[in-house]
């Protein structure tokens, strides 16, 4: 089973294949093991033709248990700190780049990303955001194809085909690195700055 072969779609270009469409094709998903020790598959959340997509490492606890991405702790402080790119919740979508919760919030395995990524690369096709906020190494990582570290690649954006990415910080790193959170806030005010500088030029569907 493969988002790639969604019935009438020969070929997926921006806003091609919808966001209910991909959460079809998951269905139940069995792809890896996690689907066997998940509460509920965390799929994802937000504007459909969001301007900013940001895109997490892997649901927790809470996340879990609700089916939606960001709606603990770290979801309370990327809540929090979305004003500083001048963004409110209802503007962006959030993803991560596994959509089941690995037991005891352990790293996402090689595997695990393989098996989950095409979903995300739908998602972002779908979505076609003009910036792509990762939210730790694990994001950023897979994004900008680089085994490079956040705290090597944030501070600047990358251009990667249509997408400008801002690697930062996870929220939930924050929570126990404090002096962390003032560089995710300097990272999202300069998302804030080239949304101000580059205006949505308004994408034919």
């Amino acid at each position: 089973m493969s988002v790639m072969h969604i019935p009438g779609h020969t070929h997926q270009g921006p806003g091609e294949v919808t966001l209910p469409e991909i959460r079809d094709v998951m269905g139940d998903c069995q792809l890896c093991p996690l689907g066997q020790t998940r509460t509920n598959l965390v799929f994802g959340v937000g504007n459909p033709h969001a301007r900013v997509m940001f895109i997490g490492e892997g649901p927790g606890r809470n996340e879990d248990l609700q089916g939606e991405p960001f709606v603990g702790a770290a979801g309370k402080k990327l809540d929090a700190l979305l004003s500083c790119a001048g963004l409110t919740r209802e503007e962006i979508y959030i993803a991560n780049v596994i959509k089941c919760r690995p037991p005891s919030n352990r790293n996402p395995r090689p595997e695990e990303i393989e098996a989950c990524s095409p979903f995300l690369r739908e998602q972002i096709r779908s979505i076609w955001p003009d910036v792509i906020v990762c939210l730790g190494n694990f994001a950023s990582q897979f994004v900008l194809r680089t085994q490079a570290g956040v705290t090597t690649l944030r501070g600047r954006m990358h251009q990667t085909g249509h997408f400008m990415v801002c690697p930062t910080f996870h929220p939930a790193a924050c929570i126990y690195h404090s002096d962390w959170q003032p560089l995710l806030e300097d990272d999202l005010r300069m998302v804030g700055q080239w949304l101000a500088e580059h205006p949505a030029q308004g994408v034919a569907r």
